[in-house]
This record gives structure tokens, sequence and C-alpha cells, in this order.
């Protein structure tokens, strides 16, 4: 039995006693301390969370994971879906600013500017002009209808800053390494201010730290909620029957698979990049891991998901697994033929007990069509590397644009953003789908990408803690753990 399952199992006995209650919901962040932060645009899971607290945008993401409002008090959708009409709460800032629907269309511009060349700046390339058409006001008109558009401009990084004066739903408080946020009474947000807002809200103090240190923490009553916990530290939270209530796991949709981080020696064809694709027992890998539901898949785009007229299959769907490596077998035979070398592949993934049990699974699998396996630790040694994503809105747009040659060289495909290019103006959503079905099979040739299946997170929630719930996004906002229970 391996160390860390014994050490997690007397941690798992712990948690049946609780630390002592004082009136401040303990959020533990599996993280590093800078990632606790919510500046620029490029944000951490943990930043993700500071950010939509002290700076919603337009709309915001709540705990179910479904858009609701934010600075922009309700919303129509006119022509067809290609204009989003938003009117905001009017009302004066702490600063003594005024928030008006001008001073929300340029903060929201000056958003776009900082997310350009970013993947989040891609998805939202089908912005065409943003106005203030009243003081309160604004239109978003798009170049072509886009059924997800909500859901991305909810996304925090879309968080409006308004200097001093701010208009989060929370405030921060730092006193030295320690973070805590408060939330804001009613009138501070533009509402009509509720008598007794003191009594029935709390902090939420924030921690930055390991995955063991998470773990051990929860069992301790030292944290109310652990957030943050993906594939690699999964094993630190007992999927069994000891912990049922306490880990949580999101079914999310997203990236989990391996790019070609270098496309040398053996991974210098695309066949050969697609024997090791084709060798893979994608139900048999993730078996360890105890998780019901998890959806494996051989393509970028889940099927599910797809547009296209005709639903795709999963890649070599006629194929059994023994005829799939029996091919992938032939090429890495044929290869060392020609080459005089053996063909051997180094994999990069993150540190951590769940990542140690993928490896071992991919080395088992490789294995079996003559390939070997080594795991290093940096990047720059890695032929392979992990990609663990979790999407920010269901369409294939999301999971073309994580590939796009403007964001990463390595794994791209300029023909491939041409069509996603292409669908951004399509005259309607069939044309779309088209386009961006073509773009996936573009793509997908290079096998320069080897897809898993789908993202994993999880988080551990203490049995009192009603103010969350499973999303596919991954996002468990801050602000209603604020309410203290009735």
């Amino acid at each position: 039995m391996r160390p860390w399952f014994l050490a997690f199992l007397s941690a798992c006995l712990a948690a049946c006693g609780t630390g002592a209650d004082d009136g401040i919901i303990d959020v533990a962040f599996i993280a590093e301390p800078e990632d606790l932060q919510a500046e620029g645009v490029r944000l951490s899971n943990a930043g993700q969370h500071l950010r939509a607290a002290l700076s919603p945008g337009l709309v915001r993401i709540d705990s179910r994971g479904e858009v609701v409002p934010g600075v922009a008090e309700r919303w129509i959708v006119t022509d067809d879906g290609a204009s989003y009409i938003f009117r905001i709460n009017e009302f004066d800032l702490s600063d003594g600013t005024r928030l008006t629907a001008q001073v929300v269309r340029d903060a929201l511009q000056r958003r776009l500017r900082q997310l350009d060349g970013t993947t989040l700046g891609f998805d939202l390339a089908k912005i065409r002009d943003i106005r203030a058409m009243t003081g309160r006001v604004i239109e978003i008109r798009l170049t072509s209808p886009m059924p997800d558009f909500l859901q991305l401009l909810a996304q925090p990084e879309l968080g409006i800053g308004f200097g001093e004066g701010g208009a989060g739903l929370m405030t921060l408080v730092t006193a030295g390494d320690v973070m805590a946020l408060r939330p804001l009474p009613p009138e501070r947000r533009g509402l009509p201010e509720q008598p007794g807002w003191e009594d029935i809200v709390r902090e939420v103090r924030l921690h930055a730290v390991d995955a063991e240190r998470a773990a051990d923490g929860f069992s301790q009553g030292d944290f109310d909620l652990v957030l943050g916990g993906r594939l690699a530290n999964l094993p630190l939270a007992n999927t069994g029957p000891l912990s049922r209530g306490n880990v949580r796991l999101d079914a999310a949709i997203g990236l989990l698979g391996l790019d070609v981080h270098n496309p040398r020696g053996f991974l210098a064809t695309s066949a050969n990049r697609e024997a090791l694709a084709m060798a893979i027992d994608r139900t048999d890998l993730m078996a360890p891991f105890n998780i019901g539901g998890w959806i494996p898949s051989t393509r970028i785009v889940p099927v599910a998901l797809s547009g296209a007229q005709e639903t795709p299959e999963e890649r070599w769907a006629a194929l059994t697994l023994e005829q799939r490596r029996g091919e992938a077998s032939q090429r890495v035979a044929r290869w060392r033929s020609q080459s005089g070398q053996e063909a051997q592949v180094a994999i990069h993934l993150p540190p951590g007990p769940g990542s140690d049990l993928l490896f071992e699974g991919l080395a088992d699998d490789l294995a079996a069509i003559g390939v070997s396996a080594t795991r290093v630790e940096t990047l720059s040694a890695a032929d392979l590397a992990l990609r663990d994503r979790v999407a920010r809105y269901a369409s294939p747009r999301w999971f073309l644009n994580q590939f796009n040659c403007g964001i990463r060289q390595a794994q791209c495909s300029e023909d491939a953003d041409y069509l996603v290019s292409l669908a951004l103006d399509a005259r309607d959503g069939t044309e779309e789908a088209s386009y961006l079905h073509e773009a996936e099979n573009t793509l997908l040739a290079t096998n320069l990408y080897i897809p898993l299946g789908a993202p994993i997170r999880w988080s551990l929630v203490r049995a009192d803690i009603d103010a969350f719930s499973e999303n596919p996004w991954n996002i468990h906002p801050l602000f209603p753990l604020s309410r203290a229970p009735i």
C-alpha cells in the first residue's frame, strides 16, 4: 500500500471531528502564494476567484455555474443574437465618482485591449462594437450570433475595475500574510440598505497552500473549503466512502491531454505521433483514480459539443484497442528499422501522486507498442507535456482557440486558424459549425496534441457549507460563502 494513501486514510479518519467555529470561513487554494492575486488579465484559478469577488463584470457566474447580473441589473438580446443590450445599476462609488454606462464602456474597452493576444482575447473576437446608448444602457454588437456570449462575458478576467472607487461584491483586507474578504453592504453596491447586514455576513479568509497541506488542514478543521484540486493531486482527496460528502468533483469540460512539445526523433512525423495516441487505453488509464462518469476522448472538441450536421465519431472507432496497437507497433518497428534507434519519449507531468499514477499508465500503454517512456522534471527536456485546462464556455471555438498560432507555435496549424477566422463571419450556425469542424480535423491531422478526455477538478467542502455547487467551469464564487447560515 502506497505511503501517501496511508497518510491520507489517517487524515480522513481525523476529519470526523471539526475545528472550532470562529465565525470566519477559511478557504484554502491549492496554489502558490503569488497565485493569489488579481492583477492583470493572466490570472491563476485562485486569482480568478479573487477578481470575481472584487471586480465583477457586466455579468458574473454564480455558485451553480450560471450567469447572473453583475454591474448590469438586466439585459435583452436582439438582432437574432448579434446585439446584447445591458441596463446597468447606476450609483455613486465610494470615491464619489458616478458609475455610468460610459464609465463601464470605457473600462470594458480597456480590458479588451489588455486581453489582446490571449486565448480569451481570441474568444472575444466576435465583439464588433461597444457603445453607451444612454446614461444607464450599454450595447455590445457582435459580428454574428454567439449563443455562449454571456457565459464568456462573465469570465473573471472581464471584471471591471474603477480605480479606488470599486464596484465589487467584497473588499480585500490584508494584515501581514493574511488575506481576508469582507462583503460590502448593499448600499455600497447601489442596492437598498439591508438592516442587520453585519449580523448575517462573515469574513472569508484566503490561504494559498500545497495539496498535502490543504488536505491535512481540512481534516484538522483548519480549512472549511479547499479549492483548486487537479488530477496531479487527486489521490490526496479520497474518493471512497470515508470522504462521502466532503470530496466534490466538478463535471468539468475542457482539455486534458499531452502536447507534443518537441517533435523530434520518433515524434518527427505525424504518423508516429498518431501511433502514440492509438496506443493509449484511456478508460484503463483513469481506472486507478476511481472516478465515476469520467468521459475519455480521442478528439480535441468533445463529441457532445460538436455542432456539425453529422455527429463526429471518436477516432479509430472502427478498430479495437488490439487492432490500434497492432498498427502502432508496425509503425514503431518500421521507424526502428529505418533509423537504427529505439523509440523513446520523455514526458513532463506536474508533481503529485496523481501524476505518478498517470505516468505509470502511460508508460505501460506505450511499452505495449515498443516505445519506452521516461519522466523528466523540466519542460525543456520533455517531448510530451500535460495540458490540463477547464473550458470557459461550451463551444468548439474555445477548444480550437487554445491552439491558435498566436498563442502556441508548437501545437498550432495556420490552416486551422484560418478556418476558425472564417467561422467568425459565417452566415448562420450551420456554416459556422462546418468551418469549426473542419478546423478541428485539420488540427487532429497534425497529431501535435494527444487528447485523453475531460479535465478533473476536485474540492473539499465542509458539510455545513451550502453555498457550493459543482459546475462545469470550476468557478466557485467566494461572495456567497460570506452569508452566515440561518
